[in-house]
């Protein structure tokens, strides 16, 4: 983004709508932290979309590529792709347990595993940028206010569940749309 960008954006949340919704306040602010991390992580030639599972198998290795697309929040066509093409570049191999043909399970490879101590200082660093110029005490209540959304926001897709709501696919959104048509 352009300093003129940059400047553009702050106006409007500033000046031009102060009061707008904190949705999209968060999501620009999103936006600008996933842009600064997706810059580094392809200095290291690693895309972002590989970013959040290496982070999910740092933490826990051998998950079945169903419980990988669960923990990152993404279908699992998307995490089966991510998955290939991670075992292409060498950071993972994915494998049967003795005994269950049915799951795969995924692995982290010596480069996978290595690739932590290079990613995890960016991803550091972007947050101190991110947040520099605040008190920790404004770093903590924006933490306990994100962390209260997101808990909020749980609780609702958890009482739309219950009520057997669900998300439909773009596909069935377009047909809707549509009149039924496809």
């Amino acid at each position: 983004m352009s300093s003129q960008e940059t400047q553009n954006v702050l106006h409007h949340w500033r000046e031009a709508v102060p009061e707008d919704r904190l949705a999209h306040l968060i999501k620009d602010a999103t936006r600008s932290l996933i842009r600064a991390l997706q810059f580094r992580l392809a200095d290291h030639n690693v895309s972002f979309g590989h970013w959040a599972f290496l982070r999910i198998l740092w933490e826990q290795d051998g998950l079945t590529q169903r419980e990988l697309s669960e923990r990152a929040g993404v279908m699992e066509p998307t995490t089966f792709a991510a998955m290939k093409a991670m075992e292409s570049l060498g950071y993972i191999e994915r494998r049967h347990l003795p005994g269950n043909k049915k799951n795969l399970h995924v692995y982290l490879t010596r480069t996978g595993k290595a690739l932590k101590k290079h990613l995890v200082p960016l991803a550091e660093e972007v947050n101190a940028i991110g947040t520099h110029g605040l008190k920790e005490s404004e770093i903590r209540a924006a933490r306990k206010v994100l962390l209260t959304i997101i808990g909020n926001l749980a609780e609702d897709e958890a009482a739309m569940e219950a009520e057997e709501r669900r998300l439909p696919s773009t596909r069935e959104l377009y047909r809707r749309a549509n009149g039924g048509d496809a």
